[in-house]
């Protein structure tokens, strides 16, 4: 039975560090309060004009690319996985394909936060299983800082959020002892103003009436106006003691999922790559599955919460230092706004 394989793997991080202390210059925190709460102590900023949502995701493709021993004409489809796009249209997998130079093959841009990157490896997965496509190009990148409320006001998630890019290119394999083994994927809306940013967007307050309001004459207005940004409309907002109490619960339940599904248990578990939303949402979930040290890897220390790129940027640092190996098992799971979660369990 065909299979689709991660063949190549790669990332881009920007070269500005900005540490927790840097960002007392703007915002009443410490060093000690952001990683009391969130284990994070540095993330990397994208330069302001220099680079994009896009151009990382394209400069973390080019390593996937090469290291699959492959060229970007070889690429047939290409899904990117993102929440700060370049544009709010068109999506960015068209501008990767363009910086790349690529035949004029499909693009699809997938808006799944958080679960963006696994989101994306399922859908891979289906085209590659199908025979749709042999050469598939999966991004997930973000550019948070962009769009951050750096005050006090903001501190609650500006101090968590970084920058960077993952790819990976997907391949079919007949070896049943590699590839894709089973996808999960999970979606439970009625919070899903938790964990969002409100405007700009179409939604006239249709969800939420307590946001600014609008008189139906102010046609010229809705999209953006002045009172969506004295209210900080147009930046994140999130209940952070919310989306923990709830990501503690799914996490686990969705790696066990792709467990059972596959007949194993975490005792199998070579390595769990968890999106890095919060170290200690990390570590509970260890506790909870009963994890080696061994058996997780985390980064958010040094990035941040990459939302989308975490996943591809976490996999493609632990496969560089030799965590992950051939014939390893190999669990991918995430959790974000939506609220969705998903999973990914393989073989490497």
């Amino acid at each position: 039975m065909t299979r689709s394989k991660i063949a190549g793997i790669g990332k881009y991080i920007p070269e500005n560090v900005v540490t927790n202390n840097d960002l007392t210059k703007y915002m009443d925190t410490t060093d000690e309060w952001i990683q009391e709460r969130t284990g994070i102590q540095e993330r990397h900023y994208a330069h302001r004009t220099k680079e994009t949502t896009a151009t990382m995701g394209a400069e973390a493709a080019k390593v996937a690319i090469e290291r699959a021993g492959t060229t970007a004409q070889d690429i047939d489809f290409i899904i990117f996985a993102t929440l700060s796009p370049d544009y709010y249209f068109p999506g960015c997998g068209v501008l990767v394909q363009r910086a790349l130079k690529m035949k004029q093959v499909g693009a699809l841009d997938i808006r799944n936060q958080c679960s963006g990157f696994v989101y994306a490896v399922s859908v891979a997965d289906q085209f590659i299983k199908s025979g749709m496509y042999k050469n598939v190009l999966v991004i997930g990148s973000e550019k948070h800082s962009f769009g951050l409320d750096f005050t006090t006001r903001g501190r609650n998630v500006s101090v968590i959020f970084g920058d960077g890019a993952g790819a990976v290119v997907m391949q079919p394999t007949d070896d049943p002892n590699q590839g894709i083994l089973s996808t999960h994927l999970h979606s439970d809306g009625n919070e899903a103003e938790i964990l969002a940013m409100y405007n700009p967007g179409t939604h006239a307050n249709y969800w939420k009436p307590n946001l600014a309001t609008y008189e139906e004459s102010e046609w010229g207005s809705m999209f953006m106006s002045h009172a969506m940004i004295d209210n900080a409309e147009n930046f994140p907002t999130m209940d952070g003691p919310a989306v923990f109490k709830t990501a503690i619960v799914k996490f686990p339940e969705v790696i066990n999922e792709a467990l059972t599904a596959n007949g194993y248990q975490t005792s199998d578990l070579n390595l769990l790559i968890p999106h890095q939303a919060n170290l200690r949402i990390s570590q509970f979930v260890q506790q909870k599955l009963k994890l080696r040290d061994d058996q997780l890897y985390n980064n958010i220390q040094k990035y941040g919460n990459t939302t989308a790129a975490s996943v591809p940027i976490a996999l493609c640092e632990a496969w560089e230092l030799g965590k992950v190996k051939t014939g390893d098992l190999v669990c991918l799971a995430a959790f974000g706004s939506g609220f969705t979660w998903a999973s990914a369990l393989l073989k490497w």
